[in-house]
């Protein structure tokens, strides 16, 4: 790859591990040691995602990237040596463990002590993400096989004491963790210091009541006693399986097709078919917050604040549930039954009254009461999924034997991003969506402004990238996103597909060329600045005024739209 940019080179690997990626799937299993396997390491250590940090250097162990990989990823699967992908599973009645990752939404069971089932009910960039965060951990697996073997022959001493102390059960305390925290460091090549606060922010997931990881000094063992295993036998390698039910459901809607028809058949029972609904893609508390939430402080005797940001704090200090509140005027809540992961609340705007609301939000309580909107919000869909649940969600339906239409005005589209041109928690505006990796290219006319949002607040507004997936950003291809002609602002994984499904609509008639979109990102990272990428961390306090900002103006909009 002589005389390619950096981001050249960068794009090349991505499009790679993602053709090596798809005929995998369809070939239906592979090994992360092997051919195919160090093809896919190959690809990813040349485009090394931000999120992976110093994967790439063969001396150290990636610490941060591997704190964010076991965040998302099931309890157990770094000692496994048979991991299966599969669509449709039925586990329910059998004795197979269910474990959820801490911040991931996905489906895994543990067959036994050395295979875990994913069930991927998400799409390809689930697919994608799971793959590439095995492909980091068999690298980072390598790293330690290599520190644990002394270079002439043996066992290190440091790789024995470790052994022991994982083998024995006891967790070390005082001057026996500090020998045992520095004896890690050395194995994994980094400071005692970096290692110190690794093992304690995995001890602090480790000692939740679901346990969602093994702990570091258990983590770091079976990576490492796993690659050893495979290099004394190769009937040991780990495989990783693609089934045929899984080679069947790419390309089609199967959970989303569900999902969509429990949405679909709540809005006809309740008689919203002649009504105007309105979609928001956010997540399960601001707009609820946001309409009931100065109601229900003052039904429980809390003075509300005049600062809107200040009420989100009071709500969450009152011990009672504002959905029991919101329930007897207008709101429901639907839980997922699909497997698609992505619940669904539904707000009738007829039962909102001017107490409920909070003084700064403007509106006219007249005009709700007249137009009666139906607020429809859905979860975060992962990448792809936004197309297949919206493309679902818009198309019409059938019940008791007749077709059933709904009248949908509008679409708002509030998404966690990555900013290019600014810190976390400012907020993007996109004015078009730019697939990464293909020729398709989507212009918003998007019915947001910068006028719309509080005065002085950052805002920035331009095109928008949507990546194939979080553990797929390059510093390189960004910077070319953002600096060349495209002066893309930000990146996300759900927009562009989005917009796919409502152009897809608008062909077949299932709701009008004019219909209104609106697509607001808060800056959860900025993959361009050191510490300011996704594996730093959550947002926190930070992300209450974009979240509710941008919440309030959608509000207004659906409000003041005829």
């Amino acid at each position: 790859m002589e005389g390619l940019s950096k981001s050249q080179r960068a794009r090349l690997a991505i499009r790679t591990f993602k053709v090596i990626a798809d005929a995998l799937i369809f070939r239906g299993y592979f090994k992360p040691s092997g051919k195919s396997g160090e093809k896919l390491s190959e690809s990813l250590k040349v485009f090394n995602p931000e999120i992976y940090g110093t994967m790439a250097d063969p001396r150290i162990v990636e610490l941060q990237g591997l704190e964010y990989v076991m965040d998302r990823m099931p309890r157990g699967v770094e000692k496994c040596s048979r991991i299966i992908l599969t669509a449709d599973e039925d586990f329910r009645d059998t004795s197979f463990e269910k474990i959820t990752p801490l911040k991931r939404r996905r489906h895994a069971y543990i067959v036994s002590d050395k295979e875990i089932c994913f069930v991927i009910t998400r799409g390809l960039t689930e697919i994608y993400d799971v793959l590439t965060h095995l492909t980091f951990l068999n690298i980072e697996s390598q790293k330690i096989r290599r520190q644990a073997c002394l270079r002439e022959k043996g066992i290190s001493s440091e790789w024995s004491d470790l052994e022991a102390l994982v083998k024995s059960g006891i967790s070390p305390e005082g001057s026996q963790l500090d020998q045992a925290i520095w004896n890690l460091s050395i194995i994994l090549g980094r400071t005692y210091r970096q290692t110190r606060e690794c093992y304690e922010n995995f001890a602090i997931n480790h000692q939740k009541e679901e346990k969602y990881n093994n702990g570091l000094f258990a983590t770091i063992y079976e990576m490492g006693n796993r690659i050893i295993a495979e290099h004394e036998s190769n009937s040991n390698l780990l495989t990783i399986y693609f089934t045929p039910s899984l080679q069947e459901m790419i390309g089609v809607h199967t959970y989303a097709t569900r999902w969509a028809k429990n949405i679909k058949h709540f809005l006809y029972e309740n008689d919203f078919e002649g009504r105007n609904i309105h979609v928001v893609s956010a997540n399960m508390h601001s707009m609820v917050n946001l309409l009931y939430g100065a109601g229900f402080l003052r039904e429980q005797g809390v003075k509300v604040p005049d600062d809107l940001y200040a009420m989100i704090a009071n709500i969450r200090d009152v011990k009672a549930d504002i959905y029991d509140y919101a329930s007897r005027h207008g709101f429901s809540y639907l839980r997922d039954t699909s497997e698609s992961n992505i619940d669904t609340m539904v707000i009738d705007t007829e039962d909102i009254e001017d107490n409920f609301i909070h003084d700064s939000v403007s509106y006219d309580i007249e005009n709700l009461h007249k137009t009666r909107p139906v607020i429809v919000i859905l979860d975060y869909a992962f990448g792809t999924q936004a197309f297949d649940i919206l493309d679902e969600l818009l198309c019409p339906c059938h019940f008791n034997e007749i077709d059933v239409s709904f009248t949908v005005k509008s679409i708002n589209i509030m998404g966690k991003a990555g900013i290019l041109s600014g810190n976390r928690g400012d907020i993007m505006l996109a004015t078009s969506h730019v697939m990464e990796g293909t020729p398709n290219n989507y212009i918003v006319e998007n019915d947001l402004a910068v006028e719309d949002f509080d005065e002085d607040f950052p805002i920035h507004v331009g095109p928008m990238v949507t990546v194939l997936g979080t553990s797929l950003q390059n510093r390189d291809v960004l910077k070319r996103f953002h600096r060349s002609h495209w002066k893309a602002i930000g990146l996300e994984m759900e927009g562009g597909h989005y917009q796919r499904a409502i152009s897809a609509a608008i062909i077949q008639g299932h709701v009008p060329k004019d219909i209104k979109v609106r697509y607001a990102y808060y800056a959860s990272d900025n993959p361009l600045q050191e510490g300011q990428t996704l594996a730093a961390g959550s947002l926190g306090d930070v992300g209450v005024v974009p979240t509710y900002m941008i919440t309030k103006v959608f509000f207004q909009k659906i409000v003041s739209q005829k």
